[in-house]
């Protein structure tokens, strides 16, 4: 994300959550499972994890294609700078923010992450499609190397950060070149950004303290911030090569 201009004071909250697998229709816990070919999460966090909410997902990602994504502003298009890898989706060159041909109201959204050393990008959802660029009016769950990106220095705009307004406890991401689980809900004014089995951030869209927050921010000229009700989701692009898998959503009602 671009550099913050003024930030609060962090606020961690701990509880944990999912990723894993890739995986398709009801399977709604497939994708907690092993990342990157491995570890579960803890019996607690198990137990602790939210039951997710009826529905069926939907993969966004077939490992060969990029169909159903559009870079931001120029649906119909063809894709430029991200490409299909190994099954893997990659930012591999300039082309723009990566977005859903669909827009989404309710949803959860899961995916894992890996980037190269230094690397930034993000998550933005429920985007305008009137907004010029996506992040002037979609908020973004931060993707990040905390240890050598200057953005890591502060928890507001660390990797799992609602960006530059609320913190995630220290310690969630993985290291350079590993994979992170990713768990984003949206419904209604509710959101939860869940990393590596750990709740980030907790917040409500219009709240009081969202909005005391939003005030003292970059976002606080930027009136369509964080309003729309239903948008696009995006994956930005900002400029360092950054990986995903297992993208897939289940709409809530």
């Amino acid at each position: 994300m671009r550099p913050l201009v003024l930030s609060l004071a962090a606020i961690s909250l701990v509880a944990c959550g999912g990723g894993g697998a890739r995986s398709t229709g009801s399977d709604a816990s497939a994708i907690r499972g092993a990342i990157g070919g491995g570890a579960r999460p803890s019996a607690a966090a198990a137990q602790a994890q939210p039951a997710a909410a009826a529905g069926a997902w939907t993969s966004l990602f077939d490992g060969q294609t990029i169909s159903g994504w559009h870079n931001y502003k120029t649906p119909g298009a063809p894709v430029a700078g991200w490409s299909a890898v190994n099954g893997e989706l990659v930012r591999t060159g300039p082309g723009g923010d990566l977005t859903t041909d669909k827009q989404y109201t309710n949803f959860e959204f899961e995916l894992e992450w890996k980037v190269e050393s230094g690397g930034n990008s993000g998550i933005i959802y429920r985007i305008d499609p009137a907004s010029e660029v996506s992040y002037t009016s979609g908020p973004e769950m931060q993707i990040l190397d905390d240890t050598k990106h200057p953005d890591g220095k502060n928890p507001l705009t660390s990797a799992g950060a609602n960006y530059a307004l609320h913190a995630p406890p220290a310690g969630i991401v993985k290291p350079v070149g590993e994979w992170n689980a990713v768990r984003l809900i949206v419904n209604g004014n509710h959101v939860e950004h869940w990393l590596n089995g750990t709740k980030a951030v907790e917040y409500e869209l219009g709240s009081p303290d969202w909005e005391t927050r939003r005030q003292a921010s970059k976002f606080a000229t930027w009136t369509g911030y964080g309003r729309a009700a239903r948008g696009y989701i995006a994956l930005q692009d900002h400029g360092d090569r950054v990986y995903f898998r297992n993208v897939r959503i289940k709409e809530l009602p």
